[in-house]
């Protein structure tokens, strides 16, 4: 026992492992610097413990969400997923007499055991994180504390830690989701002036008496970027545009604080929509602006899903960053949590971006595509956009040109996935030069909606021409929760996490996308086009829409 106290408090003494070293470590455009913070200023940091039975917990993922195994629909309790997961004793006993040698006491954990936020010092975080110096930087009326240099931690240390989060990491950008749109002024049957609820029922076939009524349903939004919405946009929205079928007009739950001032449009835009589209269900808003100026909010949200034993059955998330911008190990262990969220049948939606393939320059002749994550993760449900062919009829849907889609550059093609994307691969559609994707790893989006021409209001006045992937999400999202509703009135559990069973209905239940293409590199050789939609799955609308009826009959099954 002494020899350990005393080689623990000698670590200060043995060289230093970065965590992160393949982290971007610059501060995006629009971040401007405030100056060196104090050595006194308190810090507020997130240790994430090295997980156990990482295998078991994909294993056991695949096939709780597998309809042929014996074992689908068969979730775990959070925890049993603690059980499972949470770190060695070993672990936590290092991790923990490392922090307090330094005297760092003041940390809180979560029921899984498998990360610590602690606050401290700059001081002392310095002392801690050899090589950070922690800076100010300032964006509009939003202030942050990053460290402008890469982090180590000492060796008998680094490996019971796969990161230490509000160090290195900038939070996006919130995209401009609102576009205008010039153009004839359609008639005659099916006329419509932008997509509203209405509308998208009309689309996807929603009837009025598609509804939610299961007690025991729930759906959920997440918002990080200084996002909130405003209840009476809601209220607003619904009396102007959801007339004809029953819904809810509150929120029942807001996690985290809502923040003060104006509504933000894409909160707007995701609580109304889910709401209007998954009517009547029960629905709760995560909103996370960040105790504290380190703190990364994302990371915040997906911790607090470690720490509550009931949570909504599906999320929609809007939010995203470069792959390439991101350390490996930041994002297999964000996929980690996916996992753990799947195994407990929570569904996870996330959009795929609005810049089409993406674009990255690698030097002035040599450009690649540009993945999106969590887009890009084997473990979530990715939902891409479409357009009505005429935008202004009910008609059939096309590619919406900036419908994120393509390959990641560092996970690998799920097994669920490699029939239906290797025959897209070999289709006769023209593909772009290979050079600027990578054939095997995960492709996304699994599937789309509408992304284009929505009506929002917010601050209390409606607002036409918003798209993005973010409007496409919660439709699909509230879709999903009206399927978990008929699964629950059945006695049937949720979803969960929905490829395994999406990719073995082969396009069952949606409407396909064959026309048009996402935009990409703007260079001679792909010229701004990066894939094209076609028959079956495609890396621009996944498998398709949602056709809810058909959808219901191959979902509500067993």
């Amino acid at each position: 026992m002494w020899a350990t106290a005393l080689l623990l408090l000698c670590v200060c003494l043995v060289h230093g492992e970065h965590l992160e070293l393949d982290q971007v470590v610059s501060v995006p455009e629009g971040w401007l610097h405030d100056g060196r913070v104090t050595p006194l200023e308190e810090v507020d940091l997130t240790f994430a413990l090295k997980q156990q039975n990482v295998d078991r917990l994909q294993e056991l993922l695949q096939l709780v969400s597998d309809p042929d195994s014996h074992l689908y629909g068969k979730f775990l309790t959070l925890e049993e997923v603690a059980s499972l997961v949470r770190p060695s004793q070993l672990t936590e006993k290092v991790v923990q007499t490392w922090l307090q040698s330094h005297g760092v006491t003041l940390c809180r954990t979560v029921l899984t055991r498998d990360f610590l936020q602690c606050s401290m010092t700059v001081q002392v975080a310095e002392t801690l994180l050899p090589g950070a110096e922690f800076h100010r930087y300032r964006r509009d009326d939003q202030t942050l504390v990053r460290s402008s240099s890469q982090y180590s931690v000492h060796d008998e240390v680094s490996q019971h830690l796969d990161f230490v989060g509000g160090v290195l990491r900038f939070p996006p950008r919130g995209k401009e989701i609102s576009k205008g749109w010039a153009g004839p002024r359609g008639s005659g049957k099916g006329f419509h002036l932008g997509v509203t609820p209405v509308t998208l029922r009309a689309r996807y076939n929603l009837t009025t008496a598609d509804v939610g009524t299961a007690a025991n349903n729930s759906q959920a939004v997440a918002q990080f970027l200084e996002q909130y919405y405003h209840p009476a946009d809601l209220a607003e929205f619904m009396s102007l545009f959801a007339r004809g079928f029953k819904h809810l007009t509150e929120v029942e739950r807001v996690v985290g604080t809502q923040g003060t001032g104006k509504a933000g449009l894409e909160a707007s835009l995701d609580v109304e929509y889910i709401m209007s589209t998954g009517a009547n269900i029960s629905t709760w808003v995560f909103t996370n602006p960040g105790r504290h100026e380190t703190q990364e909010p994302f990371l915040q949200w997906m911790m607090l899903l470690s720490n509550m034993t009931a949570v909504p059955w599906v999320h929609t998330i809007s939010y995203g960053d470069d792959e390439d911008s991101l350390s490996t190990t930041y994002m297999n262990r964000i996929n980690n949590e996916f996992m753990k969220a799947g195994v407990r049948g929570i569904s996870m939606l996330f959009a795929s971006g609005d810049s089409g393939a993406g674009c990255r320059h690698l030097t002035k002749q040599e450009n690649v595509f540009r993945p999106s994550f969590p887009a890009s993760s084997p473990y979530v449900t990715t939902v891409g956009g479409t357009s009505f062919k005429n935008p202004f009829k009910v008609t059939y849907e096309v590619t919406d040109y900036i419908s994120g889609g393509g390959f990641s550059n560092v996970f690998a093609m799920p097994d669920y996935q490699v029939s239906a994307v290797n025959a897209y691969l070999k289709s006769k559609q023209s593909l772009p030069p290979a050079s600027y994707y990578n054939i095997s790893g995960r492709a996304y989006p699994d599937m789309a909606a509408l992304s284009d021409n929505y009506w929002v209001v917010t601050n209390l006045v409606p607002i036409p021409w918003v798209s993005g992937t973010s409007a496409s999400t919660p439709v699909v999202g509230g879709i999903l929760s009206l399927i978990n509703d008929q699964r629950f009135l059945k006695g049937l559990p949720s979803l969960g996490f929905l490829n395994p069973r999406l990719y073995k209905l082969r396009g069952t239940g949606l409407f396909d996308v064959t026309e048009g293409c996402h935009l990409s590199c703007l260079d001679d050789k792909v010229e701004g086009q990066g894939f094209c939609a076609a028959p079956a799955w495609d890396p621009v609308t996944g498998w398709g829409t949602p056709n809810y009826p058909d959808l219901l009959a191959a979902l509500v099954k067993a």
